[in-house]
């Protein structure tokens, strides 16, 4: 991005009163939404280690006299495979009028490229000052937009139906807070809304679903110079398999016929010194596709294209390795239906603000999917976040407030 003039220095709100010109000329709610996600951005919240950031909404909450126990925590993270410091975050008000309870929520873990941002306004974008960082849009514009709906409505004693506000733990790494949440918590809503990423006007009434695999590669270590003819190369088995995946088109954009899916090889671990043949490679892939059944075909293709590469591998004596593998669904598609409640409510919603709504289907996976999964169909919105999950982060503020008065209007269920 070209960056007009040199990022003052000092703390984010600072920052944004010295370098904020458009923002200065917005109404107080305006303001107060964006000093909301320049605390939340500046707060470290990696997958696992969200509790600072529960801290912060939390107090925040207190402090506009939400009522102690109309907020909690549960215990996904003692459920989800990574554990971590705390639970999903909830909020439940009772309605002023009588109508079905309205859910809003988004995830508030970061990716880990997101620690040690330094969130600034330049002009109508934030990004981070710090080049080594994405600025923690992804996603914790959405987290204020929650937020700032709940203490809209609390401080101004806005009229609203049931209402619960849900962050939730643990989305980057697999949807393990949604999935593991306790259901009971959020009170039966019929309309849940989530915040995630791209822009406001873009509705996304479905995604895509994937397989998760772990794949551990079992060779025979030998010594590399004395002996490489007794040992079994566990790297080079894992080599094979990937190039034969890549040769036969199913690494990477993958079509069949009608059928479309994506697969990645993610993470490859193994080896330990350079003098000795490799016994040990751990892999971490995944394979996705809106069709169950062709996002299974991929994730099978992948485990024989490791199998085939353990058979070709031996030693001088005629030894093979081996390869154990652990597949898990994490997540399954879904597309909710044209006249869901919750996509005819955030159509209007963005009617209500001036802003165009747009159907969409999504390629990634949201914790819509596991939401929609357990019984609560939730579709999902952006909030101006772009680039994410790279240095080149930034949160477009037009965009970002556009979301904070859908949400608002989401909420309350007003025109």
């Amino acid at each position: 991005m070209t960056r007009t003039r040199k990022p003052p220095t000092g703390g984010a709100k600072q920052n944004a009163m010295a370098n904020g010109l458009w923002l200065d000329k917005q109404d107080a709610a305006s303001r107060r939404a964006v000093d909301l996600v320049l605390d939340l951005m500046a707060i470290p919240g990696t997958s696992g280690q969200e509790g600072r950031a529960v801290e912060y909404i939390t107090n925040r909450l207190h402090g506009a006299g939400v009522a102690e126990n109309c907020i909690k925590t549960d215990q996904a993270h003692r459920r989800s495979p990574l554990k971590g410091e705390v639970g999903n975050l909830v909020c439940k008000l009772p309605g002023t009028f009588r109508g079905p309870r309205r859910l809003l929520m988004a995830h508030i873990d970061t990716v880990p490229l997101c620690v040690g941002a330094r969130p600034t306004v330049d002009g109508t974008l934030i990004y981070s000052t710090d080049s080594t960082t994405g600025v923690g849009a992804d996603n914790r514009a959405g987290a204020a937009v929650v937020l700032n709906a709940a203490l809209e409505i609390i401080e101004k004693d806005i009229p609203h139906p049931p209402l619960t506000f849900f962050w939730p733990v643990q989305e980057e790494v697999g949807l393990h807070g949604v999935q593991h949440a306790t259901l009971g918590m959020l009170g039966k809503p019929r309309l849940a809304f989530n915040f995630d990423g791209g822009s406001p006007e873009r509705l996304t009434i479905g995604a895509t679903g994937a397989y998760r695999l772990k794949i551990l590669v079992e060779g025979i270590a030998s010594h590399a110079g004395g002996a490489p003819e007794k040992g079994v190369s566990a790297i080079a088995i894992a080599a094979l398999a990937i190039a034969d995946l890549q040769r036969n088109g199913w690494h990477g954009d993958i079509r069949r016929k009608n059928k479309h899916g994506t697969s990645n090889i993610g993470y490859v671990s193994g080896g330990g010194a350079i003098n000795v043949v490799a016994d040990r490679v751990e892999i971490r892939a995944e394979a996705r596709s809106h069709d169950s059944k062709f996002r299974l075909a991929i994730a099978e293709a992948i485990e024989k294209a490791f199998r085939r590469a353990v058979r070709e591998v031996r030693s001088s004596t005629g030894l093979r390795g081996n390869m154990h593998v652990e597949r898990r669904l994490d997540y399954d598609a879904f597309c909710l239906d044209q006249d869901e409640p919750c996509v005819i409510a955030a159509e209007q919603a963005v009617r209500d603000s001036n802003g165009k709504p747009v159907r969409a289907i999504s390629n990634g996976g949201l914790d819509a999917n596991w939401m929609t999964a357990r019984g609560i169909p939730t579709i999902t919105a952006g909030c101006g976040q772009r680039n994410v999950h790279t240095t080149g982060e930034q949160l477009d503020l037009p965009e970002f407030l556009l979301a904070c008065r859908v949400g608002l209007k989401m909420a309350t269920g007003s025109g």
